[in-house]
C-alpha cells in the first residue's frame, strides 16, 4: 500500500511497536498502512463525521484489519481512555483546532509519548502553544504533494529551547535542517504578510501604522534568515 507524500511523512515519525491514535481518521489510509507494514501493533482510528466514519470501516474491512484497527466515533480526543495509546496523530486540519483538541483533554494528553501533526495552517500558533505546555518539538519536515508544501510536526514531553516567537512561527527544526523546501516556505510567508501590509497601507489609523511597522521588521527578519540557506 502506497501512501500519498503528505500521509507518508507522517508515517515516518511514528515509532516502530507504537500504539498509535489517529485523529480525525477519514478513510483509514494511514492506519491500515501502520499495521500493515508492522510499525504499530494496533491502531484506534476516530473521526467526527458519519461519513467519514463509515468510508473508513469499509477499508478496514476491505483490508480484513478490524481485529488491529479499532474504530470509534467521536469527537477529539473524547473516544479516547486516558493511556490507551502512546502516539497521537492529528491532521488535516488547522493549528489552532489541533490546539484546541489537545488543550481540552489533558488527561489523556498526560500519557501520550508523541505527537505526530500535520497542521494546514496557523503551525506558528500551535508551535507556541506546544513549548508553552510543555512539549518539546523533536522533528519537522517540509513535504510537497500536489504543488502545496505541508508541514508535519512530530512533539515530544519536554522543554522546547527555542523561545524566539519567529523561529516557533516559521519551524526551528525546520530552520535547523534546511530543507531543500525551506527557500519556498519561507517565501510563502514574506507573501502572506505582504498582503497583509498592502491591507494595512490603506488605512490611516496609528494602530495600523504601529501594526505595519512591526510586521515590515518581522518580514525583514524572515529575509535575512532565508539569505543564510
Amino acid at each position: 500500500m502506497e501512501l500519498p507524500k503528505r500521509l507518508a511523512a507522517l508515517a515516518a515519525f511514528i515509532p516502530y511497536g507504537s500504539i498509535a491514535a489517529d485523529i480525525g481518521t477519514d478513510h483509514a489510509y494511514l492506519p491500515i498502512f501502520l499495521v500493515k507494514q508492522g510499525i504499530c501493533r494496533f491502531v484506534i482510528a476516530t473521526d467526527l463525521r458519519e461519513g467519514p466514519f463509515q468510508s473508513a470501516k469499509h477499508k478496514i474491512k476491505e483490508h480484513t484489519l478490524e481485529d488491529r484497527i479499532i474504530l470509534r466515533l467521536g469527537d477529539g480526543l473524547q473516544p479516547l481512555k486516558p493511556g490507551e495509546v502512546e502516539v497521537l496523530v492529528l491532521a488535516g486540519m488547522g493549528g489552532n483546532t489541533i490546539r484546541g483538541i489537545l488543550a481540552g483533554a489533558p488527561p489523556t494528553l498526560a500519557g501520550i509519548k508523541r505527537l505526530v501533526m500535520q497542521p494546514m495552517t496557523d503551525a506558528g500558533d500551535l508551535r507556541n502553544w506546544l513549548a508553552a505546555n510543555g512539549w518539546k518539538i523533536a522533528d519537522e519536515e517540509l513535504v510537497e504533494e500536489e504543488g502545496r508544501i505541508y508541514v508535519v510536526i512530530a512533539a515530544e514531553p519536554g522543554c522546547e529551547v527555542t523561545c524566539d516567537p519567529l523561529y516557533l512561527e516559521l519551524g526551528p527544526r525546520l530552520l535547523e535542517k534546511k530543507s531543500p523546501l525551506l527557500e519556498r516556505y519561507l517565501n510563502s510567508f514574506m507573501v502572506k504578510y505582504e498582503r497583509v501590509l498592502a491591507g494595512l497601507a490603506l488605512a490611516h489609523s496609528t494602530a495600523a501604522r504601529e501594526k505595519a511597522l512591526e510586521i515590515e521588521a518581522k518580514v525583514a527578519r524572515i529575509r535575512e534568515v532565508s539569505a543564510c540557506l
